[in-house]
């Protein structure tokens, strides 16, 4: 069962010693989009070995995060290109890492006023693949927003017109159905731009989710949804934070390895140990533990259904 992460000694930038926990995996992140719009900060931090880290629900609660002990990266983006010049030199220090690439189609509606047009989007999302390999690029389509423009069949077209420029790509493609009512700044913000946005019933979810499993055939990607409580077939449960994903890019790092088990704890397409999985997310997510580095409020992207705007 995990316990926490080791805790150490670091001296910070003023001199002064204080305390930092040293995550194995660090997400970064969940919170912001740190590729696109933090990329300078991000390496002047990875060089300088440690990050400060502010609780987004308790702002007197300060954390050091050192980088010491980790071996692996989990970038969340919708445009890494800026990050891109810099993988040499993570590549460099002998970090793992893998992106979650979210690669929406909302061009038309408006939802992403900050993110590049979509074709430069692609073509970002194919050259990291070229440059890392397509195992390590997973493309999320998240979330799926309904409107009265934007209906279930909209948005069947439009994953289908993508997956044609991206399944050589990738391996996976991760979906995820809008929570609207359960995050009040998301309910109000999409309630201003009155466009009619709601969330899936369960039967469209699940008339979406054999849509998508039928053209799947043509892609071939391990489809899967992220953190939903109902079962849908031929879908998986998303791990974004995936040991199995890490044990299969990252088998020769012993320190790693050992601690995801040995990969003991990943055995096969078998249900995942709960030792490992990250008790601060939803019930229904199956990402293992990791330590964020966000902040939210610090994003550009402006898209109207975040629950990390302020």
């Amino acid at each position: 069962m995990f316990r926490g992460w080791e805790k150490l000694p670091i001296r910070i930038e003023t001199g002064e010693l204080v305390e930092a926990v040293a995550p194995v995996i660090v997400s970064a992140s969940r919170a912001t989009d740190i590729p696109a719009f933090h990329t300078d900060w991000f390496m002047q931090r990875l060089r300088a070995g440690y990050v400060e880290w502010q609780n987004p629900f308790n702002a007197r609660q300060r954390q050091y995060v050192s980088f010491a002990k980790t071996r692996a990266i989990v970038f969340w983006s919708k445009n890494p290109a800026p990050l891109l010049p810099h993988l040499s030199e993570i590549d460099a220090l002998g970090i793992n890492y893998y992106f979650q690439f979210t690669l929406n189609d909302y061009e038309a509606d408006g939802f992403e006023p900050g993110v590049p047009p979509l074709v430069e989007r692609v073509e970002t999302f194919q050259k990291l693949a070229e440059r890392i390999g397509p195992e390590r690029v997973v493309w999320r389509f998240d979330p799926l927003l309904l409107t009265r423009r934007v209906t279930p069949e909209v948005l069947l077209e439009r994953i289908t017109a993508l997956a044609k420029l991206l399944h050589d790509c990738t391996r996976r493609l991760v979906i995820s159905f809008a929570d609207i009512e359960c995050y009040r700044s998301v309910h109000r913000c999409l309630s201003r731009s009155n466009v009619g946005a709601r969330e899936f019933t369960p039967e469209e979810m699940d008339a979406f989710a054999a849509w998508l499993v039928e053209r799947n055939k043509d892609w071939r990607l391990e489809l899967s949804a992220c953190a939903e409580e109902s079962e849908l077939a031929g879908i998986a449960k998303s791990r974004c934070i995936d040991g199995r994903l890490l044990a299969s890019c990252f088998g020769d790092d012993g320190e790693l390895m050992e601690f995801l088990g040995g990969g003991t704890l990943f055995p096969g397409d078998g249900p995942v140990s709960f030792s490992l999985k990250h008790r601060g997310q939803r019930q229904a997510c199956g990402c293992i533990v990791s330590k964020d580095i966000g902040a939210y409020g610090t994003c550009g992207h402006g898209c109207v259904y975040c629950y990390a705007r302020r």
